[in-house]
């Protein structure tokens, strides 16, 4: 028993017939047909604007400049708080990647913004830790 359908790749169409064999759907003929005209898309309807969100605890504020993660790894210490002034240099936590432990460094004197990451915590490349202002 054969059964025939149209098939569209890349946006050409294919009438295929196809064979039920042992239960197995097997090819038995492809050629290209005329592609049907496609359907006029429907505009989408305007998404309502969302409603800004309130920052969450420990966000960094408007002009604070952030410390992001060199590289993966996971949280082990957290050597400031929120207020402390800290110089270009300083410690700011230990992130171990690799079985390493990695000092991550102020890279420039400020006061600490927030803490945007807690101990423990597995973070990824590029990721946010400390806001300096």
């Amino acid at each position: 028993m054969s059964k025939k359908y149209n098939i569209t790749v890349n946006g050409t169409a294919y009438a295929v017939e196809v064979e039920e064999v042992g239960g197995a759907p097997v090819v038995t003929s492809a050629a290209p047909v005329a592609a049907p005209a496609p359907a006029p898309a429907a505009a989408p309807a305007p998404a309502p604007a969302p409603a800004p969100a309130a920052a969450p605890a420990g966000a960094p504020s408007a002009g604070a400049a952030v410390v992001e993660a060199p590289m993966p790894g996971t949280i082990l210490d957290i050597k400031v708080a929120p207020g402390q002034s800290v110089g270009a240099g300083d410690t700011l936590l230990i992130l171990e990647a690799m079985k390493m432990e990695n000092e991550i460094v102020a890279p420039q004197a400020g006061t600490v913004d927030a803490v945007l990451v807690s101990k423990g915590a597995q973070v990824n490349a590029g990721d946010g830790l400390i806001s300096l202002a």
